[in-house]
């Protein structure tokens, strides 16, 4: 090859490789009203450690993923930030379901329509056979149920109904999500998927990769709610109430005081287990968010044990 041409095919390769390379990587920023916490970070650390959840974990054909975890101690004022790779992009499962809600009240603040605006359901979005809790005694959806959007709200963060979340999704619509995420710096937390199977996605959505998010930014997105500032304060209200309602109580709030409220949204799905919420018990207050690279059986004996040394590290801090 002529000597030109092959500096030039290594130039424009390389440049290629940057191009590329850059394309697929997030670059996460630690919001400037956080203080990085390294004290807090290694004491972090030494918990995951402890569980051995501070390795690589076999996820199947997605390969090898690390745990995301990320804690935001509120017990001074000023919020300070510690963690495990939470700056990791992972799948979040139901997590990103506090997401599409956020764009849902959002629009409803806007006065786009309103909490009781009717919608009627269709497939192929009716995809729950099985209630995620048991003890709730609310039916599954239906095709051609008519219901409300603060039915449909309630259901997709309470119990998780992945149909519910599929309904608000198609009335919130993927852009809008995403342009809501975007507008608070969260580049690679996007909603890209409906909880259906590809071949009964929306034209345009087949082949779209599956939805990400980090620890931080799932820890960021309820610091903002914990501050009235998630869109605004009537936003994060609702936010709140709407995740105070969790009912599943099986990951993080095992660990946790009865007293302690817990306002939060878990998800799992095959080799991830993810719990992301606010901790409230007097004087203790904090944010705690963790995905973790494990199936629910395995993942929730070390949720439990997690959360009870998180709580009991937050409270020795207290100035």
């Amino acid at each position: 090859m002529n000597p030109v041409y092959k500096n030039y095919f290594y130039i424009t390769f390389t440049a290629f490789l940057i191009f590329t390379s850059n394309l697929f990587t997030q670059q996460i920023t630690v919001p400037d009203y956080y203080k990085v916490d390294q004290e807090l970070s290694k004491e972090l650390y030494k918990i995951v450690s402890e569980l051995d959840l501070a390795g690589d974990f076999d996820v199947g054909e997605d390969g090898i993923e690390q745990i995301s975890f990320a804690v935001i101690d509120l017990t001074s004022d000023e919020p300070k930030l510690g963690g495990v790779n939470f700056e990791n992009f992972i799948y979040p499962a139901s997590v990103y379901k506090m997401y599409v809600a956020a764009e849902v009240l959002h629009q409803i603040s806007e006065g786009k329509y309103s909490l009781y605006k009717t919608y009627v359901t269709s497939n192929p979005n009716m995809v729950d056979k099985t209630s995620e809790i048991k003890t709730d005694p609310r039916p599954l959806l239906k095709e051609g149920d008519t219901v409300n959007v603060n039915y449909l709200l309630d259901l997709m963060i309470t119990r998780s109904d992945n149909s519910a979340s599929n309904c608000l999704i198609d009335i919130a619509q993927r852009k809008n999500i995403d342009s809501l995420l975007h507008s608070y710096g969260w580049y690679g937390s996007e909603v890209t998927r409906k909880f259906l199977k590809r071949k009964f996605e929306d034209p345009g959505y087949e082949n779209v990769r599956g939805t990400e998010t980090c620890a931080l930014h799932a820890a960021d997105f309820m610091y903002k709610i914990y501050s009235n500032s998630l869109v605004n304060e009537w936003v994060s209200l609702q936010m709140k109430t709407l995740l105070g309602r969790q009912l599943d109580k099986s990951k993080l709030a095992q660990g946790l005081p009865h007293n302690a409220m817990f306002y939060h949204k878990t998800g799992w799905f095959s080799y991830w287990t993810n719990d992301v919420g606010i901790v409230l018990d007097g004087k203790v207050k904090y944010i705690i968010s963790c995905f973790m690279p494990l199936e629910e059986e395995l993942a929730l004996p070390k949720f439990k044990v997690l959360s009870e040394k998180v709580y009991d590290l937050i409270k020795s801090r207290i100035e």
